[in-house]
């Protein structure tokens, strides 16, 4: 696509390469993590394999407006200034790991689902399970029935092996310096920013699920850095978080977990799906922001 960043690596760092995610560690694996930040894009995977595109009702560009596109680029150079990079590789409408595994809507599947996998959630019900119904437009993804060992299979082949590769950087950063700071990066369709509670519209939110995910220094510092760059922010509305920042937010045990929803006018022609003036700008606020995480005193309480 014309115009579009590329991901780029720089000769210091080690990259990991995966069919499920792309893993850029700021030192080499085996080495301490310099930071204890670990950044992860969780949606922008462009990777649509034949067997979904085989049983989709919508053709690619359709099925692409679900995704956080290009959030991987905005954070490319986090592992240069020391925060480790993980962003998964799948499409979201293949298999999204922002959510249980198991979290998948009954009515969408030709077999009935074992009691564990039959979800009742608002993300179900909403069509954005674990493997979504609908793109964001309320399009139907899919012209039949899926089987249980079709979402089985997308489970082990992308879900399960994301969430190890995040969970060991996690673990590797709480290893080396007490605590493990996760920033879980997202974009939101611009309607969705103009939902966001009594701002009105918003460039950013912040979603710690109400405090349960992340400390409040935490949420905090990257509010007050956002703000000083000259942004909008909210808190928790619309998105609060998902399940990353709940199944791995747990400040009290120093493992603190922050989403970050970018608002997709600030970067993105939502119609095209191409990149903007404003990309540039964006990206290198990203970079103040990171920096202002890197220099930060981590040893201040929890």
């Amino acid at each position: 696509m014309t115009g579009t960043p590329t991901l780029t690596t720089g000769p210091q760092l080690c990259e990991e390469s995966d069919p499920a995610f792309l893993l850029r560690r700021a030192a080499p694996e085996g080495l301490p993590p310099p930071t204890p930040l670990v950044f992860a894009s969780p949606h922008s995977g462009r990777d649509y394999p034949e067997e979904m595109m085989a049983a989709a009702a919508l053709d690619a560009t359709a099925i692409r407006r679900s995704e956080d596109a290009f959030v991987d680029e905005l954070i490319a150079g986090a592992p240069e200034q020391g925060a480790a990079l993980l962003a998964a590789r799948f499409a979201r409408a293949y298999m999204d790991v922002n959510r249980e595994p198991f979290e998948l809507d009954p009515a969408m599947f030709a077999d009935e689902l074992p009691e564990f996998a039959r979800a009742r959630t608002a993300r179900v019900a909403a069509g954005l399970g674990a493997i979504a119904r609908i793109v964001s437009e309320g399009q139907e993804i899919y012209a039949r029935k899926l089987t249980f060992a079709e979402a089985r299979a997308r489970i082990e082949r992308a879900h399960r092996p994301y969430h190890a590769a995040l969970a060991r950087l996690l673990g590797e950063a709480h290893a080396a310096h007490g605590l493990a700071v996760l920033i879980d990066w997202h974009s939101m369709p611009a309607a969705a920013a103009r939902q966001s509670g009594r701002l009105g519209s918003c460039d950013m939110v912040l979603g710690d699920r109400f405090g349960a995910a992340c400390s409040a220094a935490l949420t905090n510092r990257v509010e007050a850095e956002l703000v000083r760059l000259g942004y909008r922010v909210a808190r928790n509305t619309p998105y609060a978080g998902g399940y990353t920042t709940e199944h791995y937010g747990r400040p009290a045990r120093r493992t603190h977990a922050l989403q970050i929803e970018i608002n997709r006018a600030l970067y993105l022609d939502e119609a095209r799906l191409e990149p903007t003036a404003g990309f540039a700008a964006l990206k290198a606020d990203l970079a103040t922001l990171t920096q202002a995480l890197v220099a930060a005193d981590w040893s201040s309480p929890r």
